[in-house]
């Protein structure tokens, strides 16, 4: 984080009444991370953080703490923390799991979302193919954020409360690593393409249709991601 200014954590103070402090502390970190406006590599300097969001050591520190549980940053000896960075091999790991994950998700959306979701989740393709016309030089945040919703309503549909648990905890770097594949020229489009793919296998209620246009959507993201990622 040397030479980063406090714009990074945006513009409005914390206020102390919506939410514990801590609480909106790790937001507005988490955020900083996941919109990219601290890059994998940035350390997370406790004192500039105490001074920029006006919070005590000891709040900074367990917002650290949460972070790292999350896998967003890492913990370096003689170094402090930083952000994450994580390498193709790591990707490829994350990839595969989510693979497995969001297959299954899709197939018990199939199974048990009602039509209210079913159209919900076409609204969500449909905001991402807009927002993919417009996502220019790296510039992802709002097709991350379409698909954020995207997976809202289709881990909503699935009704597995197991199963929402278990992705919610890949969730963090699979949006870290999903900035890194939007980043790659002509990949907000194909991303697009391949998820109305999906829902259109959905809303024919074919299952294993859904769950393989998922998996291939999900092996074509990890292979942008991990073209941009070193060893």
């Amino acid at each position: 984080m040397d030479g980063v200014t406090t714009s990074v954590w945006g513009p409005d103070p914390l206020t102390r009444v919506a939410a514990p402090l801590r609480e909106q502390v790790t937001e507005r970190v988490r955020n900083a991370i996941l919109d990219a406006r601290l890059r994998p590599g940035d350390r997370l300097i406790e004192r500039e953080l105490v001074e920029n969001l006006r919070v005590s050591r000891a709040t900074v520190r367990e917002v650290i703490r949460e972070l790292e549980a999350e896998g967003l940053v890492t913990v370096v000896p003689q170094r402090g923390a930083q952000v994450t960075r994580l390498s193709a091999a790591d990707a490829a790991d994350i990839y595969e799991m989510r693979a497995t994950l969001e297959a299954l998700a899709v197939r018990r959306f199939v199974q048990r979302a009602d039509e209210d979701q079913v159209r919900r989740l076409r609204a969500a393709v449909e905001e991402i193919k807009r927002t993919s016309r417009r996502a220019k030089g790296g510039d992802s945040h709002d097709q991350l954020v379409a698909k954020d919703r995207f997976y809202d309503v289709l881990f909503e549909g699935s009704a597995s409360l197991p199963l929402q648990q278990t992705l919610n905890t890949l969730q963090a770097r699979v949006r870290l690593l999903r900035a890194t594949s939007l980043s790659v020229p002509g990949r907000p489009k194909e991303a697009a393409k391949e998820l109305l793919a999906v829902v259109e296998a959905v809303e024919a209620r074919d299952a294993e249709r859904a769950a393989e246009a998922c998996v291939l959507h999900i092996r074509n993201a990890s292979a942008a991601a991990t073209t941009q990622l070193g060893p």
